[in-house]
């Protein structure tokens, strides 16, 4: 008969959530294949829809924001900056990226702009005139 180690199923369990959060993870990025998935926020105001996404040190040469019908398209990629570093630990992904969203039908296409500072894009798309919200005043 083996003798009860209660730290060694503490230990097994810890290991179990371990290997639970490191696959959530990588629905986020995948090390292997050099693609990431930006952190991306959607919200809405009175005149657009906005979308920012995360895109730290990603240059305005390596965005593409294409519109095609109704699809907002965001890809990329973030260059490596490895050459001649000794690096003891690496957790930032690099390489390709690419986010799509459903927009709609509402978006003023000719008015979309975009803009990326301090590594956060912005891209701000206007709603069509017609279908902005009207104050009607109670007389």
């Amino acid at each position: 008969m083996k003798k009860w180690d209660p730290f060694k199923d503490t230990f097994a369990l810890r290991e179990r959530a371990n290997r639970l959060f490191e696959h959530d993870a990588s629905k986020a990025s995948d090390v292997r294949t050099g693609v990431w998935v930006p952190a991306v926020d959607i919200y809405e105001t009175d005149e657009a829809f906005v979308v920012k996404a995360e895109l730290p040190e990603v240059t305005e040469a390596d965005v593409n924001i294409v519109v095609e019908d109704n699809t907002l398209t965001i890809s990329g990629e973030r260059k490596s900056r490895r050459e001649g570093k000794n690096y003891y630990q690496i957790e930032r992904y690099s390489g390709a990226f690419s986010r799509s969203f459903v927009l709609p039908s509402t978006i003023e296409k000719s008015g979309i702009k975009a803009t990326l500072k301090d590594g956060i894009l912005n891209v701000i798309l206007p709603r069509m005139a017609e279908e902005l919200p009207k104050r009607i005043e109670i007389d």
